[in-house]
Formats: C-alpha cells, structure tokens, sequence
C-alpha cells in the first residue's frame, strides 16, 4: 500500500483497496457495534478526508466503544479523555518535569507528553472543561503541534480527534463557541437503535463472551489512502454545487431563501465548503468511485453544515432545527449542468 503508484491507474487500484478496506473495517465493527451504519460510515468518511468530528448522543449508545474498536480495526494509538471542570491544559499536552541526571547530578528540564500525543483521541464529554482547557485541545487540533516551555511537539500523523457531547444534562457545561464547533469536519448525531437492534444489543451484551477484533490498515496505509482521496477529482459542477449552498445558508447572501433570511442568525464558512468536498471526495472513494458527485454532496451536507448554520429565536419558536433548515436548502438549491471537465484523470476515467 505504501508504495502506491502515482497516477490515474495507481489511483484507481488505491481506490478499489480503500472501498475493500473500508468493507472489512464496517464487517469487524458490526462484530461488537449493533446497528448505527450511518454513524460508522460518517466516522470512515471524515477519517479518510482527514477531519476531526462532534458525536452528540445520550448516554448509553456506545460512543465510547465505537470510537475505541475502530482505532483497534485501524491499528491506531488510541487514548481517552474525560473532559471534566477541573481538567487542566497540561492535562492534555504534557508538561516539563524537572528530573536529576544521576550521572552528572544536574536537574534537567524533561517533557513529559499527555494523551494528545495519540493518533486517535477520544475526547469525552467536550463540553464540561472551561474553554481554556477546550482551547489547548483545539489547539492541537488545527496546528497538528503543541508548544510548552517554548519548544514544538509535532503530534505523529495520522492524528484524528474525536469529541462526545451529551444533549440533555447542559447545567453545568461549557458549549463550545460556534468559531471552536467550526474546527469538527463532522457533527455527527447518534439515534435510539431500533427495537430489532435493541433486542439484539440486549442478547449479544448479557453473556460471557470475549470478542476480538482484528487489525484492517496500518498508519502508513491510512495516510497514503488519504492523499488518494484529496487526489480524487471533483467536477467543476460539483464545486460550484457545495458552493452554492454554503452560500445560500448565509442570510446576507443575495440569493439566500426567505426562509434563511428570517430564521438563521449565521450561516456556513469557507471551511464548510472545503469540508463538503473534502467529505464527498471520501465517500466517492469508500464506494469504489472515481470521482466525487453532488449525490455526495448532499450526503455530507447536514454532518457538516449542522453545526456552522446557527438559527436565531425565530427559528426556535417555530421548531426549525438547523437539520431542516438544511433539507430545505437541499431541496431549492439547483444542480449545476455538468460543465466542460478540465482535470485530465477524471476526463480520461470518464472517456475510458
């Protein structure tokens, strides 16, 4: 896998690995996960995109052991984080330590990493640590480094945070910011399980058995299948498409609906357009396809547009969530005509 060819045809067989890996992983999941397919799928996308991801769920639904079988499946480094209100930055990045030399006797300055420093980051409950501590976690996030005592800790790829919140006990937490919401790729919500699913939770969960599951891809392979999805190809139309409807969120936008105007106080970002491609690049990969379409593109719209379309109290009297706000810009945002193909893999894919 790490010595991929370059090119269309390397591209192409990458592409066929990444649909077969990602098949293996969602079968070694379902060995201990019950239901939630959409939730995994959302995880693998914004995974192999490279993005980071909200899950909001009540308690009980099994966050913790999705989040922990998949690094196993990924034969990632994984660590957990219980975000609490007395948790502290150093907490989480590490601190210098003074330690004596006992060859020499001198005391000597050492770092001594925290959790961040995984490939795969659990952090639990987000929202009940002050923003200070939420701060350094975002931090590292975004610059993929951390800085104490005036020296850079560079956290090893593939580096992957994964935040909880729990909806209904909000007495004593701290949301995060929209600015901070807007680092997550994905918001990604997790539901009841069904009675069928239920049923089977409760029979497989109440015994003795030991199930465990079995390593699908290494770090280097995850990398290289994440450069092959940014090399995936997306029309021009498509572009324009993602464009059009983080636009059309923004109740400023001159071709924004009635409906945004009234209800939505901010709308979409730039980083939301990025993530949308970003996000259907994934998911035309993870299915085997050779490029990214606007089907993908509405399939990744409410994970990445719930948390950056922020309605206002007319909305809320009125029962508008930002999940059917979406739905109905999805509805009235038309699709571009397929335009002239500029980049020359995706023409000689479609010409072939």
């Amino acid at each position: 896998m790490s010595e991929m060819h370059q090119g269309t045809d390397g591209d192409v067989a990458a592409i066929g690995r990444l649909k077969d890996a990602s098949e293996r992983i969602r079968a070694e999941l379902r060995k201990l996960i019950v239901g939630q397919d959409a939730v995994v799928e959302q995880l693998l996308i914004a995974l192999f995109a490279g993005g980071h991801c909200i899950l909001e769920g009540v308690p009980g639904l099994a966050k913790t052991l999705m989040i922990s079988s998949l690094a196993r499946c990924l034969n990632l480094s994984f660590k957990r984080v219980q975000f609490t209100p007395d948790l502290m930055p150093s907490d989480i990045t590490g601190t210098e330590v003074i330690q004596e030399d006992k060859s020499t006797g001198q005391r000597v300055f050492r770092f001594m990493p925290g959790p961040i420093f995984a490939n795969l980051i659990l952090a639990d409950e987000i929202n009940r640590t002050p923003p200070k501590t939420q701060a350094a976690m975002l931090e590292a996030m975004q610059e993929r480094q951390v800085t104490i005592g005036g020296t850079q800790h560079v956290l090893a790829p593939p580096f992957f945070v994964l935040a909880t919140q729990n909806p209904i006990e909000q007495e004593g937490t701290y949301p995060l910011p929209e600015a901070q919401q807007d680092r997550f790729m994905f918001k990604v919500l997790i539901e009841y399980p069904s009675y069928a699913e239920e049923y089977e939770i409760a029979t497989s969960t109440t015994g003795d058995g030991h199930t465990a599951l079995q390593p699908v891809l290494s770090g280097p392979e995850i990398l290289d299948l994440m450069r092959v999805v940014r090399r995936l190809p997306a029309a021009p139309a498509v572009v324009r498409y993602a464009l059009d409807l983080a636009r059309r969120s923004r109740p400023n936008e001159a071709d924004a609906p009635e409906i945004v105007r009234r209800m939505v106080h901010w709308g979409a970002g730039p980083r939301a357009v990025q993530f949308l491609i970003l996000g259907a690049k994934a998911r035309a990969a993870l299915r085997g396809l050779p490029s990214a379409s606007t089907e993908d593109i509405q399939a990744v719209a409410r994970p990445v547009l719930r948390h950056r379309v922020i309605t206002n109290f007319a909305a809320q009297a009125e029962g508008y969530d930002p999940d059917r706000l979406i739905g109905d810009l999805l509805r009235d945002t038309p699709v571009h005509r397929a335009e002239r193909i500029d980049d020359e893999r995706l023409s000689k894919v479609i010409n072939a």
